[in-house]
């Protein structure tokens, strides 16, 4: 493994990316993780001085950033995937911040890494929850920046998903070709990314470290989601799920409070692959109707059905 980047803002200054190398070899340990990529601890609000961000390399093209339980609750991971022609971020966070600084930030010391390559953005979403798409007007007057919409069919037309939720998509970086696998349910436009160069998945909010609600009007949505994920899994090589939050401490099946200000002894942000199958056992048990269902590193929590 690659020695892990940290980058991390205040909202006067920042360090860049290469600067940092060097102090988080000294002064951050690498948090055992026998899961995924080796991330160092994240920021958990459990620091005054915490910053507003936080960035890790998973390696030289792909990129998390972590918004602080400070500036919002949810804490959301956001990811950054290069390619040689496009760069995808998915999600642009929660708001109470400023997040394209710190986008701007990796992507001009990736393209200082590569010639002052040029190379445009796309902002894309897992799925169409305000914490996911609060950053989306900064980035609508960016040069060089597509924005992709939220709803099922603009997220279906962009990713040339056909038959939407039942086919999977495809989309080209350069020279790294992304699966765009629907899983609705969670939200009717939720989406999880598979890139077959790390054998990660960026699963959004439909699988992670926390509570995993579902309306109870949709658990079938949710229910053949799993199922679709889980056939994807059994055709493609899978390291790690990289969800959107940990909302899950280290005792296992233990959650935080709701809207809690600090994560102390955090789970780790990777799941296993054995999560997916976990995952879909759990929804073909569900009782009608579903109950809340605690499983070590993840819950599946069905809520009131939302308003028309």
């Amino acid at each position: 493994m690659k020695p892990t980047i940290l980058m991390c803002g205040t909202r006067n200054s920042v360090l860049p990316v290469t600067a940092l190398v060097f102090v988080v070899a000294l002064s951050v340990a690498a948090v055992p993780n026998s899961v995924g990529p080796g991330f160092a601890r994240w920021i958990d609000g459990t620091t005054s001085t915490e910053p507003e961000t936080q960035t890790q390399r998973i390696d030289d093209d792909s990129f998390v950033i972590r918004q602080s339980v400070k500036t919002n609750f949810e804490a959301p991971f956001l990811y950054l995937l290069f390619g040689t022609d496009r760069a995808l971020l998915i999600d642009s966070g929660a708001g109470g911040l400023k997040i394209r600084p710190t986008v701007d930030r990796v992507i001009a010391e990736w393209r200082r890494r590569h010639r002052n390559r040029p190379i445009r953005l796309v902002v894309a979403h897992s799925h169409g929850h305000g914490d996911h798409h609060d950053g989306d007007d900064e980035f609508r007057d960016r040069p060089d920046t597509e924005m992709v919409g939220l709803q099922p069919q603009q997220v279906a037309a962009f990713f040339g998903i056909r038959d939407w939720p039942n086919t999977i998509g495809r989309y080209d970086l350069g020279h790294r070709v992304l699966d765009i696998v629907p899983t609705p349910g969670h939200e009717p436009a939720h989406i999880m990314i598979y890139d077959a160069r790390t054998r990660l998945i960026f699963s959004g909010d439909m699988l992670y470290p926390g509570r995993l609600y579902v309306p109870r009007d949709r658990f079938d949505v949710f229910r053949a989601s799993a199922v679709r994920l889980a056939g994807f899994a059994r055709t493609h090589p899978v390291r790690a799920l990289l969800g959107a939050h940990i909302e899950m401490t280290t005792t296992p099946a233990k959650d935080y409070p709701m809207e809690a200000p600090a994560h102390p002894s955090e789970h780790g942000l990777a799941l296993p692959p054995s999560a997916i199958n976990e995952l879909e056992k759990a929804t073909a048990e569900a009782k009608s109707p579903p109950g809340i269902d605690r499983h070590p590193d993840f819950i599946v929590y069905p809520v009131a059905p939302k308003p028309a």
